[in-house]
């Protein structure tokens, strides 16, 4: 028996809030395998970061990525950061390639 069957009571909303969470972490995992292959999370632990913020902004966070661990949020974080932005690239490579037929809508 799983823990959802156990409380038929509990509300549909918390799976779907569940599935939200896996999907986020689903589209955050590339971010975490990039850091990797460009070998920014290679080596030892050893650089301390101390912040302040807010309780509600770690929360927004954790509950948008459905990361539960404040390190790996900012890990994400910072390789969100680190790494060169993959829209900004295609569209460097692909200026000017518009068909010669294709308008754009104002």
């Amino acid at each position: 028996m799983t823990v959802s069957d156990s409380r038929p009571d509990k509300p549909r909303r918390n799976r779907k809030k569940a599935a939200r969470a896996q999907t986020s972490l689903g589209q955050l995992s590339h971010v975490i395998d990039e850091a990797v292959a460009a070998g920014l999370l290679a080596g030892e632990k050893s650089e301390h970061i101390t912040a302040r913020t807010t309780p509600a902004l770690v929360a927004a966070a954790k509950r948008r990525t459905g990361i539960s661990s404040t390190t790996t949020l900012i890990e994400v974080a910072l390789a969100s950061l680190a790494l060169p932005d993959p829209v900004a690239q295609y569209m460097r490579l692909h200026r000017g390639e518009l068909g010669k037929d294709h308008e754009l809508d104002h």
